[in-house]
This record gives C-alpha cells, sequence and structure tokens, in this order.
C-alpha cells in the first residue's frame, strides 16, 4: 500500500472524526455562535485556508531549496484565521465563533499527522538526523525524529484534556476552547520545527517558526482579552 495511498485515508478519517467531534458536542447541550455554519462564513475559512495551505506550503519548500507545490496544516490554520477575521470585520460580527473548532481541530491534527508519517519521504514532514532508539527510517536509510508522531501524541493529548473540561462543565475551556487549541498547537509546533530540515528564513527559525509564533501571539491575545467565563450548565453558550 503506498504512502500517498495511506496518507489519502488518514485524511479522510481526519475529517470524519472532526465531523463526529462537532456531532459529540451538539449533543453535550452547549451553544455555540450560530455564524459559525452560515454559508458565507464556511466560505470564508475554506478558501482563506485553502490560500494558506499552499501559499506557507509552497513557500517553505523554496525556502528549504525544493520544487513544486506543498501543502501545509499549519498554513491553512493560519489562511482560515486571517480570513475569518476579515470576515467578521467586514460583516460586523463582534462575537467570538471559534469555540466549535476546538475539539475538531485537535482531532482532525492528531489524525491527520498519522497520514503524514505513513506517507514517507515524499512528504517532507520527516525530523532531522537521530541517535535515539525511536528514530524512524523513513526509506533512505537515515534513522530520523518521527515528529509527525511528536505532533500527533500531543494534539491527541489535548484532545483528551477538552473531552474532560466538555464533560466537567469547565466555562473558561468550553467558551475559549479555539484559542486554547491555538495556544498550544502553535507552542508545540513551535518546538518540533526545531527538528525538521526546512530551510531557515531568520538563522535559526524557519518560515513555521515564525508562524507558530503568530499563532501563539494571536490566541494569547484573545484569551487575554476574553470575558470572564460563567458558570457551564445544561444549556450554557460558548
Amino acid at each position: 500500500m503506498s504512502g500517498a495511498f495511506l496518507h489519502t485515508i488518514f485524511d479522510i478519517a481526519a475529517w470524519l472524526a472532526a465531523a463526529a467531534a462537532v456531532y459529540w458536542l451538539s449533543r453535550q447541550g452547549l451553544r455555540f455562535p450560530a455564524q459559525s455554519f452560515e454559508l458565507p462564513y464556511i466560505a470564508a475559512l475554506v478558501f482563506g485556508a485553502g490560500l494558506g495551505a499552499y501559499l506557507f506550503g509552497s513557500v517553505n519548500l523554496w525556502l528549504s531549496g525544493q520544487s513544486g507545490i506543498a501543502r501545509s496544516v499549519e498554513g491553512a490554520l493560519a489562511g482560515g484565521i486571517v480570513a475569518i477575521e476579515l470576515y467578521k470585520w467586514t460583516a460586523g460580527i463582534a462575537v467570538r465563533t471559534g469555540a466549535r473548532f476546538a475539539l475538531p481541530l485537535a482531532l482532525g491534527v492528531a489524525i491527520g499527522r498519522l497520514g503524514c508519517y505513513f506517507a514517507g519521504l515524499d512528504d517532507f514532514t520527516y525530523g532531522t538526523a537521530t541517535a535515539l532508539p525511536w528514530g524512524h527510517d523513513f526509506g533512505d536509510g537515515i534513522l530520523r525524529h518521527p515528529v509527525q508522531l511528536y505532533e500527533s501524541a500531543a494534539m491527541a493529548l489535548f484532545a483528551q484534556l477538552y473531552v474532560l473540561a466538555v464533560v466537567n462543565r469547565n466555562a473558561f475551556v468550553i467558551t475559549n476552547g479555539f484559542y486554547l487549541v491555538l495556544a498550544f498547537y502553535g507552542a508545540q509546533r513551535f518546538l518540533w520545527e526545531f527538528l525538521k530540515p526546512y530551510g531557515p528564513l531568520i538563522e535559526p527559525f524557519t518560515l513555521f517558526h515564525l508562524l507558530s509564533l503568530s499563532i501563539l501571539l494571536y490566541a494569547a491575545v484573545m484569551l487575554a482579552t476574553a470575558r470572564q467565563a460563567r458558570p457551564m450548565h445544561e444549556r450554557a453558550a460558548a
């Protein structure tokens, strides 16, 4: 079974898991902002995420001395954030609309990164050489950091903690879950970038180092300016 085929299988699994997460959250007695399911909102999100995925993925490929077109999960995330904030600004939407996407994002990344791992060298998401016992040979005879698995495990951990928070009706986590997952994602991604063979943009930082810091800063600002969450009851808003 080819790496590309396995990557596709896990991509599909990631989308299905994200959809299942949305459904599960809808059964927990929570009310999320209606704007996040409106067609213009979804259109802006899809456009921004698609543009960001290919733009940042391809630029990083070029900075690393390789040709071609590539996609990036982090690029999609950044592009989606910018597109949605612009859309909300032009549409006069002041309410924060990302709460329902925290768990779907965490699960999607956790499962999708497994596809990157099985895709091998062609995916260009592998790590640098390592002598650690869990180093993986992706086909070039070099034991490398399986950074895809590092990221998958990190995001799976966040998903578990988020589910526990929902079950326990943690108002702060439910209301600010999207910004919490962004902060967590940006922090862990920043660390893993030191273990990747990407070309630097500003020594020693790569494009994705800077993108991770940008996402982390955005999340920090949104969390710092969030209203105090009230105790969650069965029909509390998120």
